[in-house]
């Protein structure tokens, strides 16, 4: 035993194990990549099922149809009259509609605004009380006017008054069924949903008038045909909600399996119109489902409901085929007959998941570990980082020298261990004193410099934005250069400080990152990978020649410029052929009305872990440059 821990504690003067933790990094990120690269497998995902058998899917006989096309036939007719009239006209019309069939009737207002600029709009709501029940739980069934391609929803608002007209003459139903008709496909459900949860802002969003009892799941319908007899081919379930967070995966089965199975209409999502089922299309669509997740922003009416915990998606139909209103009537029937059958909230199912076609998927436990192995290299680096700032050589002006008692080059201690003796050698236990002030001020300060930006993009009329996108962008790049000249010219910083700096904030970098996985696995999945240069930073070597140090440095002050936040967002925006503006414009929307916290995430997390990365590099350069001189 007590050569054992001679020898382990003889490790610690091996230069070996000083050297092993940048590549441990690497292998993290890579094998954190591979992980999410091998998802597609068969041996890693599975099929989906039903968890929750009292949903029973298909199991009832629909009897949507017959003379109800003739009714769709009509209110096809209105909602095509009410698309060239005002908004309150328009408002007018739908709830007059509703009325008419014996609903309890309402209208909402509301006004979100943001840098002088307004998002105003009514939702016409009516409720069909459940005969079998004491208003104690409701479903809604939603139709945006406008969807989120801004294109209007005719059949689908259509397809919804049929719907409510003919839900209504049924006494089978156990909960309320809420009738929804918004302007558009996010500020109206998000105002809505909102105040039926008493959580609005009373000065944007108008208090709801009428309301039923506990919302256990809500449905779209996006049938935006403008021209008569036009048939689908396809349903594309749309599921992805506001932050990353997901409905209950049981009902997506639900609808996938009323649609399949007992409609026979085809079921894709992620906007993959003809899924092969190869390697290729389901990592292709993991990585799509990823991006939605990524970037946190509503990708349909259902979206603003899930992050009260209710269950919802959206049912759009897409292509050129043979289905008709009376096969999304059906399927939405159906679908609305197996929610009415749930006696709890949606619970047996995943809430966590990677979808890679309708029928197959990764649960949070398989693909998690992918983004905390690139979360968990900045921890390795973090603890290398202290470990090397606590090195005497590092502070030789400021450590305090060793008692007397220890002035040998190699004095040995000798300890009792287990009726043995254990060589240590004295000198690796000495410690120098850490100077912590000036890293805690660096990395608190990035952190606090990126609430400007925040509130800035956050605040700034749409007009101004992309000017304003392009001066962020160069102030973001060029803050922590100008910030690192400023403090070299004004204060010593030694090696040590520029570790620390890097540590602490590389430590916050990886926990932020480790929790939020567990939240938003996408969202921690791509910040981490565009964020993992940073753990390799650092000062280039002394022994580097000053004329090779004065190509190498600018150089990778270029290359840390091109990984800043802004710098890539600007390029996904080029790539995907968004103006920048439009991209700045819809998080601000989506900060102000919805709460999507991704600004949170690359101001507060990701831009200043990359800002103490760039000040500690140009530090160090600065420093061997004053050496040098």
């Amino acid at each position: 035993m007590a050569t054992l821990i001679t020898g382990l504690l003889s490790l610690r003067r091996d230069p070996r194990l000083i050297k092993l933790p940048p590549y441990l990094s690497a292998l993290l990120v890579v094998v954190g990549i591979g992980w999410l690269l091998i998802l597609p497998l068969n041996d890693y995902s599975r099929r989906t099922y039903i968890s929750e058998n009292a949903l029973l899917p298909g199991q009832v006989h629909t009897y949507f149809g017959g003379s109800e096309h003739n009714v769709f036939r009509a209110y096809r007719q209105e909602v095509a009259g009410l698309a060239d009239v005002d908004e309150d006209k328009r408002s007018e019309g739908l709830l007059n509609i509703l009325t008419s069939q014996g609903l309890k009737t309402s209208t909402q207002g509301y006004h979100f605004s943001r840098a002088g600029e307004w998002r105003n709009g009514t939702n016409v709501y009516g409720i069909i009380q459940a005969p079998r029940a004491d208003a104690t739980e409701a479903m809604v069934m939603i139709a945006a006017w406008r969807n989120a391609d801004n294109k209007i929803n005719y059949s689908g608002v259509a397809l919804v008054l049929t719907l409510a007209r003919y839900f209504k003459r049924w006494s089978l139903w156990s909960k309320d069924i809420i009738v929804l008709i918004t302007p558009d496909s996010t500020f109206g459900p998000q105002a809505w949903v909102d105040a039926y949860h008493e959580s609005h802002d009373p000065t944007a969003v108008s208090p709801l008038s009428i309301k039923s009892g506990a919302l256990q799941g809500a449905v779209a319908v996006d049938y935006p045909a403008n021209v008569w007899g036009h048939r689908f081919d396809k349903l594309h379930i749309v599921y992805d909600g506001i932050n990353g967070q997901l409905p209950n995966l049981d009902l997506i089965n639900t609808a996938i399996n009323i649609a399949n199975n007992q409609i026979g209409i085809g079921c894709t999502i992620q906007r993959m119109w003809n899924h092969l089922d190869s390697y290729q299309e389901r990592l292709l669509t993991i990585l799509r489902g990823m991006l939605s997740q990524a970037v946190g922003h509503s990708s349909g009416p259902h979206s603003s409901f899930i992050p009260y915990h209710i269950d919802a998606i959206t049912l759009q139909t897409v292509g050129d085929g043979w289905h008709d209103e009376i096969s999304l009537g059906r399927a939405v029937e159906g679908l609305f007959r197996s929610i009415n059958n749930l006696l709890e909230h949606f619970h047996q199912s995943f809430f966590f998941y990677l979808l890679m076609q309708s029928h197959r998927f990764v649960s949070i436990g398989t693909y998690l570990p992918s983004a905390m192995l690139i979360a968990g290299n900045f921890t390795v680096t973090a603890i290398l980082l202290w470990f090397l700032s606590g090195r005497p050589a590092l502070k030789s002006s400021t450590t305090k020298p060793a008692p007397s008692a220890l002035d040998e080059k190699q004095l040995i201690t000798i300890i009792k261990a287990q009726g043995g003796v254990a060589a240590i050698p004295t000198q690796e236990l000495q410690i120098a004193e850490r100077d912590l002030m000036l890293p805690l001020i660096v990395v608190f300060s990035a952190h606090t410099a990126g609430l400007v930006p925040l509130y800035v993009l956050a605040n700034t009329p749409y007009a101004t934005l992309e000017s304003l996108g392009a001066t962020i962008t160069a102030a973001s790049a060029l803050l922590p250069v100008v910030t690192a000249v400023v403090v070299a010219r004004t204060t010593k910083v030694s090696q040590q400080q520029i570790m620390v700096i890097q540590c602490f904030s590389l430590l916050v970098l990886g926990a932020a990152l480790s929790t939020l996985a567990t939240i938003n696995f996408a969202q921690a999945f791509f910040v981490g990978i565009s964020a993992a240069p940073l753990s390799f930073v650092r000062p280039i070597s002394p022994g580097v020649s000053p004329s090779i140090r004065k190509v190498l440095t600018p150089l990778a002050m270029i290359l840390f410029a091109a990984l800043t936040p802004m710098a890539l967002i600007w390029g996904a925006s080029y790539y995907w052929t968004v103006p920048l503006r439009d991209v700045l414009s819809a998080a601000a929307w989506a900060w102000r009305a919805e709460g999507v916290w991704t600004g949170v995430t690359v101001w507060l997390v990701w831009w200043p872990a990359w800002a103490c990365g760039v000040f500690a590099l140009t530090t160090g350069a600065l420093q061997q440059a004053t050496k040098t001189a």
